[in-house]
């Protein structure tokens, strides 16, 4: 009787530990408090996969601020580094910090990128009571007295964002960055308020980040870093237009443990082929100033590689990095 029951309990065990294994839930890490752009990342894309059937379980959101992304980065490459469960945000600033050397040595084939489905306009934005009224003057507030005006932004300093303003003002023949101040704080939303609170005269990061500001009237985007004017945003004016010749995109996708078997990988491709594709996404890069950017599977690591290098070169040019 006694052996019948343990050999009953052990099955039981054994079962049970098998159904925690298939119905284990996707987690996403957000290498940022809630509300910023890598927030943004995992809560739609994670949303839409299980509305459309890509899951079949809701994906866990994890904040995981810190270090630009680096204390994120280094729990997956030091603890998760076959966690085939796991998925990341990611974005243009975080293979800057990687291009930078801003991870403490690690670098991008370190885990995996798995793919990118929209490029989030890069914005310069103030306060709606600021006295600047367009891109020039502050441009020129600064050229006049470069310690008057200070940047939030919700990359680490010598990330993505703190370059934004750098690369506009290299164009506009001031290239004493020294002299620019820049505040790095853990997402777009603690940047914003930095900048509505006053503590800052403007904000630098990305268009997702700034809607539902821009909606309460908080704030006035003065430029979008883009080509072309950001459809359903067309009354904000590109910095090109404004005479600064800058385009500044901000990829978001995502990134997955490097230890993860091939087939893992592949799968998590198609699950993100499967956002891109959707109605729901197209819906949410419409509701949120996305524009559509697709990079997928395999290919996508050489695409960073590049990108890496070319944002190793600028860094060094504007003298970010030596």
């Amino acid at each position: 009787m006694t052996n019948r029951l343990f050999k009953a309990l052990m099955t039981s065990a054994v079962l049970g530990l098998g159904a925690t294994t298939a119905l284990s839930a996707a987690e996403c890490i957000a290498p940022a408090n809630p509300g910023g752009g890598w927030d943004f990342t995992c809560r739609q894309i994670g949303k839409i996969m299980y509305d459309i059937g890509a899951v079949d379980t809701p994906v866990q959101v994890t904040n995981m601020p810190g270090a630009g992304g680096g204390l994120a980065y280094n729990h997956v490459v030091t603890e998760r580094s076959d966690d085939a469960d796991l998925i990341v945000a990611a974005s243009s600033a975080t293979t800057t910090r990687l291009a930078q050397n801003a991870y403490a040595g690690m670098t991008a084939d370190q885990v995996r990128f798995v793919g990118a489905i929209g490029a989030d306009p890069g914005v310069i934005v103030v306060a709606a009571d600021s006295p600047y009224q367009s891109l020039g003057d502050l441009v020129e507030a600064i050229k006049a007295d470069p310690g008057s005006v200070a940047f939030a932004g919700g990359s680490a300093v010598g990330g993505f964002d703190h370059m934004k303003p750098l690369m506009i003002l290299q164009k506009a023949d001031f290239n004493d960055i020294t002299k620019i101040k820049y505040i790095g704080v853990d997402g777009g939303a603690d940047a914003i308020t930095q900048t509505v609170g006053g503590f800052t005269q403007a904000m630098t990061g990305d268009m997702s980040e700034v809607v539902s500001f821009l909606a309460n009237g908080d704030i006035r985007v003065i430029a979008v870093l883009t080509d072309e004017r950001v459809p359903g945003f067309d009354d904000i004016p590109t910095a090109k237009e404004q005479g600064y010749d800058v385009v500044a995109v901000n990829w978001r996708g995502l990134y997955v443990p490097k230890g993860i078997s091939d087939e893992r990988f592949d799968e998590w491709a198609a699950k993100l082929q499967q956002v891109a594709d959707s109605d729901e996404w197209a819906q949410a890069m419409k509701d949120n100033g996305l524009a559509p950017f697709t990079k997928v599977g395999g290919d996508f690591q050489s695409y960073v590689d590049g990108l890496v290098a070319d944002i190793a070169a600028m860094s060094k040019e504007l003298g970010v990095t030596q």
